[in-house]
This record gives C-alpha cells, sequence and structure tokens, in this order.
C-alpha cells in the first residue's frame, strides 16, 4: 500500500503544497526519490536511513519508492526530510496514515535523527492552513510558524518526539508564537551637529516614505543622516511584519525564535552584484530590494554602484514588486522600500570647494553625477545637498528635537495617512497613491497650483516630478496637521525637488 504525507516547495514567497507518496513493494531492495529531486533532496534517503537506524527501525529488504507529487515541479532543499520519513514510517505501518496524511511537515534531519531548522517555516505555515492541516516542524521553527493562528503547529526536537507524539505516548503541545524583543538604543538625531535642513528631509521621507538622495562633500554627515533613520520610522504593523518576515524567513534571517517589528534596514556594499541587489541565483532567492520591504534600503556611494545594477532599480521603485526570471523559475518578490541613497558631488568630493576642488570641477561633477541617470534621478522625491560642518559648529550643543520626538511626529503622519488610505487595500503611505486618488487627497488650491505651474515652465517638470511634488506636499500637510495643501506645504516640496535642476 502507499502511504500520503504532505510538505511544501517554494516559489518566491508562495509555498505550494507538494504531496509525498512511498510505496513499499516487492522486488530487489532499493530506496528511490523521484519527482524532480535536487541533490539535497536526492541525499535526504540517506539521512532518513541513518535517522531511522539511530532510534534502531530497520527498513525492509524490499523496494521502497518515494514520489513527490506533482512531479513537474522543481522540489529543492533539506526539508523535505521530515515528510519523507513520516511517508515511511506510515507505509511501514509505524505510524498511523490517516494521521501522517492530516500533518503538513518541513525539516532536516540529522544523522541521529535530530531536527535541524529549516528555511520557510512562515509560509509554509500559511499554506498549511490554507490546506487545513497542521503543521509539523523542527523546535527552533516553531515560534516563527505559529505566528499563522489558523494553523495548529507542532514543534519536535528530534524524529523520536514526532513517533511518540503519533503513537500517543508523549503528545507535542502547540507552538507559541515567538517575538523578538523590540530593538532599544537607536541612534539620535540629536547627535547630528547642523543639518537641519537635511533633518527635515529624513522626516518627511520617513512620513511618507519618500525616496531620498543626500549629495555632500566626504565628512559631512549623509552616512551619519541614514543611519538615523531606523530610529525615526514606526514599527511594522501585523500585517506589514507577516509580510516582511515572510521573506526573512525564506532566506532563514529570522532567528532568536520570532518575528520582529522593527523595519528591516538594509545597506549593501556598492560591490554587491545584481543578483545580490534585485535577486537570482541559483534557486531565485531574493535580493536586498525585497529584504528591505517595508523597510529602508541605504545604497551609500550609490555612483559606484554598477550602470546595470542601477538602472535595474527603476521598476521595482516604481511597483513595488520584482520578477526574478532564472531558466528553472520565474519568482515575484514583494519589494516596497524607502530608497536612501549617498553621493559625493564629484570623485574627489571637494567640487563645492574651490580650494580644495581639483583641477577639473566643474567637468568632474558632471561626469560623477552623470553615473546616475536621468530617470533614475526622475524617482528621487526628495535631493538634498549636505553641506560640509564647520569646526566651531561641532564645539556647540546639540540642537534639534530628538529622534523619539521625531518618530512621534511621523507616527501620527502615517496614522493619518492608514485612516485616509483604510478604504483603498494595498495603499498604505502617500507615496503608494496614484491618478484618480492622488488628484483627490492632494488637490493645490489656486494659489499653489499657479506656484506649480511656474515652476514646471522655469524647470521643465516631468509629469512624474508634477506628482511627486504632490505627493510629498501631501505628507508635509500631514506632518502639520492640515487637510488642505497650502502654498507653504507645495513650496516645501518644490524646494527639495529643484536642486538637481539649479545644478544644471
Amino acid at each position: 500500500m502507499t502511504a500520503h504525507a504532505y510538505t511544501v516547495a517554494f516559489e518566491g514567497v508562495e509555498a505550494r503544497p507538494v504531496e509525498v507518496q512511498c510505496a513499499v513493494s516487492a522486488g530487489v531492495p532499493a530506496f528511490a526519490i523521484v519527482g524532480l529531486p535536487d541533490k539535497a533532496v536526492s541525499e535526504a534517503r540517506e539521512r532518513v536511513r541513518a535517522a531511522l537506524t539511530a532510534m534502531a527501525i530497520a527498513l525492509p529488504s524490499k523496494r521502497i519508492t518515494v514520489n513527490l507529487s506533482p512531479a513537474d515541479l522543481p522540489k529543492e532543499g533539506s526539508h523535505f526530510d521530515l515528510p519523507i520519513a513520516l511517508a515511511l514510517l506510515a507505509a511501514l505501518e509505524i505510524l498511523p496514515r490517516d494521521e501522517v496524511a492530516r500533518t503538513m511537515a518541513l525539516g532536516e534531519l540529522a544523522l541521529d535523527g535530530t531536527l535541524v531548522a529549516v528555511p520557510g517555516a512562515l509560509p509554509a505555515a500559511m499554506t498549511a492552513a490554507e490546506e487545513e492541516r497542521s503543521l509539523l516542524c523542527p523546535l527552533a521553527s516553531g515560534p516563527e510558524a505559529a505566528w499563522v493562528g489558523a494553523c495548529r503547529v507542532l514543534a519536535a526536537r528530534s524524529l523520536t518526539e514526532v513517533v511518540r507524539h503519533y503513537s500517543g505516548a508523549a503528545p507535542i503541545a502547540p507552538a507559541e508564537p515567538g517575538e523578538r524583543p523590540a530593538v532599544t538604543g537607536h541612534r539620535d538625531l540629536r547627535d547630528v551637529k547642523g543639518q537641519e535642513r537635511a533633518k527635515r528631509a529624513l522626516e518627511i521621507a520617513a512620513a511618507g516614505r519618500h525616496h531620498l538622495i543626500l549629495v555632500g562633500t566626504p565628512g559631512s554627515g549623509k552616512s551619519m543622516l541614514a543611519s538615523r533613520m531606523a530610529g525615526i520610522l514606526p514599527p511594522l504593523t501585523a500585517a506589514e511584519a507577516l509580510e516582511t518576515s515572510m521573506i526573512h524567513s525564506l532566506a532563514g534571517l529570522l532567528d532568536e525564535g520570532g518575528i520582529s517589528r522593527a523595519r528591516p534596514y538594509r545597506a549593501p556594499h556598492h560591490t554587491a552584484s545584481m543578483a545580490a541587489i534585485i535577486g537570482g541565483g541559483r534557486r531565485a532567492s531574493p535580493g536586498e530590494v525585497s529584504l528591505a520591504h517595508n523597510g529602508v534600503l541605504f545604497m551609500d556611494e550609490l555612483p559606484e554602484f554598477p550602470r546595470t545594477v542601477l538602472e535595474t532599480l527603476r521598476q521595482p521603485i516604481e511597483s513595488g514588486e520584482v520578477m526574478v526570471s532564472r531558466a528553472n523559475a520565474h519568482v515575484s518578490y514583494p519589494c516596497r522600500f524607502l530608497l536612501v541613497a549617498a553621493a559625493n558631488p564629484c570623485r574627489c568630493g571637494h567640487l563645492t570647494d574651490p580650494a580644495r576642488a581639483c583641477s577639473r570641477a566643474p567637468a568632474c561633477g558632471e561626469d560623477y553625477l552623470g553615473r546616475i541617470s536621468g530617470p533614475l534621478m526622475d524617482r528621487f522625491d526628495l535631493r538634498i545637498e549636505v553641506p560640509p560642518v564647520a569646526f566651531t559648529d561641532l564645539d556647540l550643543p546639540a540642537s534639534g528635537d530628538s529622534s523619539a520626538i521625531v518618530a512621534a511626529r511621523v507616527e501620527a503622519a502615517r496614522a493619518r495617512q492608514a485612516e485616509r488610505f483604510s478604504d483603498h487595500p494595498g495603499l498604505r503611505t502617500n507615496a503608494d497613491a496614484e491618478g484618480q486618488l492622488l488628484e483627490e487627497i492632494a488637490a493645490p488650491d489656486e494659489e499653489s497650483r499657479a506656484l506649480l505651474l511656474r515652476a514646471s515652465d522655469r524647470f521643465g517638470l516631468s509629469a512624474r516630478g508634477y506628482h511627486r511634488i504632490l505627493r510629498v506636499a501631501r505628507t508635509i500637510a500631514d506632518l502639520a496637521g492640515n487637510d488642505t495643501l497650502r502654498r507653504p506645504h507645495v513650496a516645501e516640496a518644490l524646494s527639495y525637488r529643484l536642486v538637481a535642476a539649479r545644478q544644471d
């Protein structure tokens, strides 16, 4: 007879159900795994054989065939060990077939039968809930998977515990959801001396998820400002935490037994490849843009990134989604992130200082920042010049609001946006608004409209630029607690947009 167990195969953030069929029949003794397995899955038979031997369970001298259905779906990863072992034990009538068939399992087996944590427990629990099955996983993956309340999660230390559970000798208690403790001790915005305009831009960017680029001389505080962004962003909502954690679960980044409400902050080096930034590799894994979903992607020394990498950012920034295409996989990942970039004005970095600039100024600045294409630069809502800080200013006492005060204003502005978009699923911040909705929530008054028309004629704003100014102005009005756009809101939004135009 054939026994059945169930597990999942991952396609992006989705976990597709897989049926594990095991048949023990007469014939030449063999142990075969079919159904398009990769090397890690094919090696499962040796791990399963060793784990059963450690439990004093001998395999019969018969032909054992394990089929992973659907057979045309690629199967990758070591998490197939546990479901294969369950199907085999059910086929040998050691475990009850009906109980095993009502369970979805994943986990890697050590040679002594211990269960090793594997990535993807959270998406697997989502699929188990949809299939109305329990989820059996390693103990370390239990707190992560238990966040799916509609699924009963059983977390075991070893295959022996699993057998004792199904035999009724020692039932396993359902796992409890775990949450990583909140991160404390963020760097304070008051530590940055001067740079009040850049601090204000940081607050606006955080409140409305507006992309920001900082251009300034070396040592002016660009990276220091960007590192303070994490301290002023509100914590993830429950829905956002689940979305972000599903991606991190697939990447194996969830640790300490649970998910986190802190927004991700990713800062890849400028030598990172396209696959590292966008996603890819043999398994079409998520890249930095997806790992920064609902958080911050900080790209320091932006012009130093390869041109091909920079150009591939254009579509994910607009759509909030990235498609990773490979010969054997076409996977879509969400990537709705806040991009913060930093750049020097030229290669030597001292273009604005006549006493220190190189002999090629100002042509060197045009060549250096010219590595950032116009279409990519057009996607930055806020463009800030960060001037150098004088030594005398460093001795002055701290000025401006602390990160806690700014974070409170940002959270209040985000709450206004959440209420505004409550009837629009998928929209959370002003940066997401477009079309008719944007015209409704960011309709300028006559005075503001006249100012926009003059700026458009003078600086040649694109349609994208016009709409991004309206989104930023809407966020500025939210920070001020105003329901309508006024001339000061639009004027401030314009001032952040026209820096590049003045340079040109």
